[in-house]
């Protein structure tokens, strides 16, 4: 069982649980995916099709609950398969060690 799954910037980081707090629910888009992110520049997202699924956020994090077995897509990345359960969606970061910070991937 995977407990992380990266595709480009995008990290899925398995919980068991999902916090305490109002869940409040991300709409898919009009081709019923879930958006997990989306480029800066060029319209292209990361996604997961499925429809027995949850994607929302609780407080400052987003949360996904996949009640069976899906597939993260992207345009220009290789598809990736998602074991059913609750996953922390979130970005890679880096540290630039010039300027002392850390900071977002773009992808």
């Amino acid at each position: 069982m995977k407990t992380k799954i990266q595709q480009g910037d995008v990290l899925l980081r398995r919980v068991t649980t999902i916090p305490a707090g109002t869940r409040i629910p991300k709409k898919k888009n009009s081709r019923g995916e879930m958006v997990l992110a989306e480029g800066e520049v060029t319209g292209h997202y990361h996604g997961i099709l499925e429809h027995n699924s949850e994607l929302f956020q609780v407080g400052d994090k987003t949360y996904m609950e996949l009640k069976s077995p899906a597939t993260l897509t992207h345009q220009e990345h290789g598809h990736i398969p998602v074991e059913e359960g609750i996953w922390e969606v979130g970005q890679v970061q880096e540290y630039d060690y010039l300027a002392k910070m850390v900071r977002p991937v773009v992808d």
